[in-house]
Formats: C-alpha cells, structure tokens, sequence
C-alpha cells in the first residue's frame, strides 16, 4: 500500500487511529482564531485529491463554524404559531459557510476546494484550498490557470460543498427542478 492509502485509513475514524493526538488538536484549534492560514495540509492526501500542489500561489486556511441550528432574533408578539420558530434553516451546509467565510478573508484568493478535519460538541473544522489569482506561478500553470477568469466561485456556490447544498450531485428522477437553479426554474414560469 502507498503512504496516501494509510492516510486516508487513519482519517476514517479519526477519534480511534489518531487517539491522544486527535483530542489534544482540537483542544489547541479551539483557542485558535477561527480563520487560520496554515503552513501545510493536515489532510495530505484529500488535499492533494481536491488539487492542492505545494508550490507558490496555493494557500491552505483552516475555518472554524460554529455547530447548531441557526436562530433568528428573538420574537416578540407573534400573531400565528407558524411565526414563533425561532429556527431558521438554511439551505447552505456548513462546509460552504467555512469556504464564503476563507474567500471573503483572503479577497485576492479563490476557494478551490475543501475537506473536513475536525469536530467537537461546538464546533466544525474545514481545511479550505485556495488559489492566488494574481501569482505568476498560477498564471503560468495550464493546469490551475482557469481558475483566474472564476471570480467569486464560494459564493455563488461552485466549489463541490456549493454545488451538494443546491442539489447538483443529484441527476435523472426528481433532479428535474434543479438545473441551472431552483430560481431560475420557477423564473421560467415552471
């Protein structure tokens, strides 16, 4: 087996192959602040599978979210039980809330992927990719250079957890509504 194999072992339940280690991570994450650019990959392997290259231009930013439903303010004198839930749910999951918080952080970078890394009873931990759009090396690499002409790919929802919180990994029965978007079909007059 090769060296990318075991990593991805380990990191299948992280809690019991990692042990000690994984509990005092966390312990050390928590009093970090929560947009965090770090030197390498905790995750080599789903990092390089997502695209991530050690070279000049790739930045690799760890982003806390906080766990739990999202409330609205608190309501005064509703009229309807309907109007009581304080709940709100949002459609976006929180990998996409860790990528749009990373983008908007780093402006001059766009998000190109990401990958769970952590999680406790308060909190969710994402390593985000991101690329400089203006670094040379980036400019000059066929490979990664399309990426220049997609400004703003997190916030409208073109990384990998974008595109699952709008439904876009489904296809054939029942997808039929979901393509180009939800607003977009109902503006068809569908």
């Amino acid at each position: 087996m090769g060296m990318y194999k075991y990593i991805r072992q380990a990191w299948k339940k992280p809690s019991e192959s990692l042990g000690d280690l994984w509990q005092q991570r966390i312990i050390k994450w928590r009093n970090e602040p929560a947009t965090l650019r770090i030197e390498r990959p905790t995750r080599l392997d789903r990092a390089r599978s997502l695209g991530y290259k050690a070279k000049p231009g790739f930045i690799i930013v760890r982003q806390r979210v906080d766990r739990g439903g999202r409330q609205r303010p608190q309501i005064r004198h509703p009229r309807r039980s309907k109007a009581m839930s304080r709940r709100k749910d949002l459609t976006m999951n929180y990998q996409a809330v860790a990528e749009n918080r990373a983008a908007r952080k780093y402006p001059n970078c766009e998000a190109l992927n990401s990958y769970f890394v952590g999680e406790d009873g308060l909190n969710y931990w994402y390593e985000i990719i991101l690329v400089d759009r203006h670094n040379p090396s980036i400019v000059a690499d066929s490979h990664i250079n399309w990426i220049i002409g997609h400004k703003g790919r997190s916030e409208r929802g073109l990384t990998s957890a974008g595109k699952r919180g709008r439904g876009l990994l489904n296809k054939g029965k029942g997808a039929e509504k979901l393509r180009p978007s939800l607003r977009a079909h109902d503006r068809k007059g569908n």
